[in-house]
């Protein structure tokens, strides 16, 4: 059963291969460059470089850009979950949380939901705080 001190996800592909991988490559690229100074090999040492930090940005832009959808939809999720349970729009609460309150909010259960999202703007909560306010934690274990 997920909660606050289980919460927290890896992908074992993307952690623990392809980023470290991609890291060990642009690493050894720069100790290339460095060792081909002055050297006639100079160049396809900067080629591997290039080649390198291009690899090195794909998995962090590809991450960046789940991470970003991921936030939209929780937004749209909090919305509902809020009108469903209340009948009002979200928008006006929402403007008054910051993104990672409304991130840690999701994990909260219907019942403690409304009230929690009243003490977090009132209180100025950290998401960390939210989720350790939580009783009854809404688990995800599909999220990126």
């Amino acid at each position: 059963m997920q909660n606050f001190k289980n919460h927290a996800r890896y992908y074992p592909l993307h952690h623990f291969i392809v980023t470290p991988l991609t890291l060990i490559y642009f690493i050894w690229s720069i100790v290339n460059v460095t060792s081909a100074w002055g050297t006639d090999s100079l160049n396809s040492g900067f080629y591997n470089l290039l080649g390198a930090s291009i690899l090195l940005i794909l998995p962090i832009l590809a991450r960046i850009y789940a991470l970003k959808n991921q936030d939209r939809i929780i937004r749209m999720e909090m919305r509902q979950r809020y009108f469903e349970l209340t009948g009002e729009s979200f928008s006006g609460k929402e403007k008054k949380l910051r993104l990672s309150q409304i991130i840690a909010l999701r994990f909260a259960s219907d019942p403690e939901l409304v009230v929690l999202i009243d003490k977090a703007i009132s209180g100025g909560m950290r998401s960390k705080e939210i989720k350790q306010e939580i009783q009854n934690w809404q688990e995800d274990k599909k999220r990126v």
